[in-house]
């Protein structure tokens, strides 16, 4: 401040006219140049109280892994020796590097020269109790008071409230979503709920559109990360190829949750469509030029592209028939299901069952691997029938589901209306729609 002080104070400001550089018609009035020395009055006094005014700042960031008190700070913009010490030295605050990274920071700091002075230092993470973890959260603050250095830490409630986007697919379904400004949670959970209806790989075409209705957890108005649901989907609409598709989460007394058609008829399958998460297929169920072999050949499976250790699931229920290495398939999981159906999962980078062992739906039994006769990692995946193979979609699109009970219905019949009128909101405008419906869980 005091700079700006010498600057102003040793410097007086001069108002001038400049003649233009272009010729002067003979018949044009004649031009001349005023200069003269302006002093503003008062500039004194004010300079005076500019440089005895804090600049305040905020900062906001989270906190990483393998971070200290000092690397945070540093962060920050905070040069503060004393805020340091403090950090390290008080037990309430030394909890803000305690626990799992992606905690939300906010900083208050005053500048100075060299760096910024503590104000005020909030830190946001999950609650303390386990079991709160979906509806409260800590909020923990660092504050300079007239006795120094103070902290506390205090358990707060979580903000619930649902938001709607929609979208028009003009390439990919993330590319759509992104437009919409839906997270990526959301849009995984769209091709999730849909897997079975959709094949996201050749079915999915420009100018189909899709709506969501999705919950967002909120500490303090912040989007939080930690909860297991932040994010997730309350109800759906997908047009494919003219088709339309719903989906609305409902959750039965004493159930868990899942996704019902509006007739009441479970999305969730038998089988699921695919065995990994949402993700990029390199190649679907066709003829195709084999990589190794160099020779044009039935593809009579699906591969999916994914990096190297990205976890494999059971499509369905099943036991282990065979788990260990085969020739080309290299490490290889194959489940036995009802029916004389079995799927096979290859190229698996390691292998989490064992023969004999009992799987349940969506358990994880390997990763993504490249071993084998592989060119880069990806899941090789089969389902036979019989022993013979066959379009994996088809039949998880064709497996049995289940319908809500005679009990539940009422309620869902008020869930799925309530989720149909937030359906139709997003054509008009895609805002927050206020405090998610106990309903709606």
């Amino acid at each position: 401040m005091s700079a700006i002080a010498t600057v102003l104070l040793g410097s007086a400001v001069t108002a001038f006219g400049v003649a233009p550089l272009t010729a002067t018609p003979p018949d044009s009035p004649p031009t001349r140049q005023v200069v003269q020395a302006l002093q503003p009055e008062g500039l004194a006094p004010q300079v005076a109280a500019l440089d005895l005014s804090e600049l305040v700042l905020h900062r906001s960031d989270t906190t990483r892994s393998g971070d200290t008190a000092d690397s945070l700070l540093r962060r920050l913009g905070i040069s503060d020796a004393e805020a340091a010490t403090f950090l390290r030295s008080n037990a309430v605050a030394a909890q803000m590097l305690t626990g799992r990274a992606g905690k939300l920071v906010h900083a208050r700091l005053v500048s100075e020269a060299g760096g910024g002075r503590l104000q005020q230092l909030v830190v946001k993470g999950p609650a303390a109790d386990s079991q709160q973890h979906e509806t409260h959260f800590t909020r923990l603050t660092i504050e300079r008071t007239a006795a120094g250095l103070v902290a506390r830490s205090e358990q707060a409630e979580l903000q619930r409230s649902a938001r709607v986007g929609s979208g028009t697919i003009e390439s990919t379904l993330f590319a759509a979503a992104d437009d919409a400004g839906l997270p990526d949670a959301v849009t995984s959970q769209l091709a999730e709920m849909f897997g079975a209806d959709i094949d996201f790989r050749r079915e999915l075409r420009r100018g189909d559109t899709f709506a969501a209705v999705y919950e967002t957890r909120s500490a303090d108005g912040e989007p939080v990360p930690w909860t297991a649901d932040a994010g997730r989907v309350l109800a759906a609409r997908f047009v494919n190829r003219d088709k339309l598709h719903e989906a609305i989460w409902f959750q039965e007394e004493g159930g868990r949750g899942g996704y019902f058609a509006p007739d009441g008829s479970s999305k969730v399958r038998g089988l699921l469509a695919s065995p990994l998460a949402f993700s990029r297929v390199t190649s679907g169920f066709a003829m195709r030029f084999h990589p190794i072999q160099k020779t044009w050949r039935a593809h009579l499976g699906v591969d999916y592209g994914a990096p190297t250790g990205t976890p494999v699931r059971a499509v369905g229920d099943g036991v282990v028939e065979f788990s260990g290495v085969q020739n080309g398939y290299g490490n290889v999981v194959v489940l036995k299901h009802r029916d004389d159906r079995s799927t096979v999962y290859a190229h698996l980078s390691r292998i989490d069952v064992n023969r004999g062992a009992s799987v349940a739906q969506g358990a994880t039994i390997g990763a993504v691997g490249s071993t084998g006769w592989a060119t880069g990692p990806h899941l090789h995946f089969e389902f036979k029938v019989k022993g013979q193979q066959v379009d994996p979609v088809q039949i998880a699109r064709s497996s049995e589901t289940v319908t809500l009970s005679a009990a539940s219905r009422a309620r869902f019949k008020q869930t799925a209306a309530l989720a149909m009128d937030r359906l139709d909101a997003t054509r008009s405008s895609p805002a927050t729609l206020g405090t998610a419906t106990a309903s709606a869980r």
